[in-house]
């Protein structure tokens, strides 16, 4: 079944793991709301689906989903843990509508002590932001299991399974250290206490960077190179964004394919991956991105049909996945 859903959701973060166990993971979320019944069905009948643009000229920051209603529209109903990769509010837009429709079972944090100031007006909801920090303080409206979890752990369900045998659901935490939290903290930037969350499943390797910075990827190619060299596919750190800081990592990772997401072109560090002739795929041009890791190959399926013809011209639909079929990544 393994399954991985790169959302195409504003400037902001959501992936959706379906793993072979049938337990969800969900990473981060952004442009979650609750929708009317009408919403509702039109979400449920070719949700997320766009024919506009061209090659080239995608424009699908323009079409963003709702990651509730695209879950829903693919059966999903109950969510297992949620991971919040680090306080920013792109990362936690609409946390409170998302813990009110699926009640995360276990909910993956920081010991952070970030807080926010939204007396000068702010594109999010401070009421996310009290809500969030009640998860936090432990003073939640229910009480879903919280983990502050570091690199190297190994815990039932996450990387053990039943028997305790190494497996599980392929989840290993490569970041933070205690020593990267304590330094955020000290220094208010909580970039370097971001969550570096490595999946297995079948053999590949996806991982899933937060918005990991320099600091950061000293200790993870430092304690955990061999985990992550020649990775199959990279959820970019800060959706792709350059952010003033080192690429050398990448000449370690080489991923196979990269997913950017939303963030204005003039901030992505598309230079990075040309340097090294890395591809790389962005929300803006593909929509929402799904890929299939269920078989002997992992394949790459977009909710943006022109995009996928561009790939392909034999592109087909696939009801499964609620996208089109692009090409086999590996």
């Amino acid at each position: 079944m393994a399954t991985i859903h790169y959302l195409n959701v504003k400037e902001g973060d959501c992936s959706v793991i379906q793993h072979n166990s049938e337990r969800v993971t969900v990473i981060d979320v952004c442009n979650a709301k609750i929708e009317s019944p009408v919403e509702q069905a039109l979400g449920l009948f070719g949700f997320g689906l766009s024919g506009q643009g061209t090659a080239g000229i995608h424009r699908q920051k323009d079409n963003p989903v709702n990651p509730i209603s695209y879950m829903q529209a693919h059966g999903i109903k109950s969510v297992f843990r949620f991971i919040l990769t680090n306080p920013d509010m792109d990362h936690m837009d609409g946390i409170q509508a998302f813990f009110t429709t699926f009640t995360p079972l276990n909910f993956w944090d920081t010991d952070n002590n970030a807080d926010k100031d939204f007396s000068e007006g702010s594109p999010y909801s401070e009421a996310d932001w009290r809500f969030y920090k009640a998860l936090r303080d432990g003073k939640p409206e229910y009480d879903p299991k919280r983990l502050t979890l570091y690199s190297g752990d190994k815990g039932k369900f996450r990387n053990i399974d039943e028997n305790e045998q190494p497996g599980g659901d392929g989840l290993y935490v490569l970041a933070p250290t205690p020593a990267l939290v304590r330094e955020a903290n000290e220094i208010d930037d909580h970039n370097d206490c971001s969550y570096v969350v490595l999946y297995k499943t079948g053999g590949w390797r996806i991982l899933f960077g937060g918005d990991s910075h320099d600091r950061t990827w000293e200790h993870v190619l430092s304690v955990h190179k061999q985990d992550v060299e020649n990775l199959d596919l990279l959820i970019a750190p800060h959706d792709g964004r350059d952010s003033d800081r080192s690429y050398e990592f990448l000449d370690v990772l080489k991923p196979k394919l990269t997913f950017f997401g939303n963030a204005r072109s003039e901030h992505l560090a598309y230079d990075a991956w040309y340097a090294r002739d890395l591809p790389f795929i962005t929300n803006n041009q593909a929509g929402s991105m799904v890929i299939d890791a269920s078989g002997d190959s992992l394949s790459l399926y977009v909710t943006h049909k022109p995009f996928a013809q561009s790939w392909n011209q034999n592109t087909f639909y696939s009801e499964k996945f609620r996208a089109y079929y692009c090409y086999r990544l590996a």
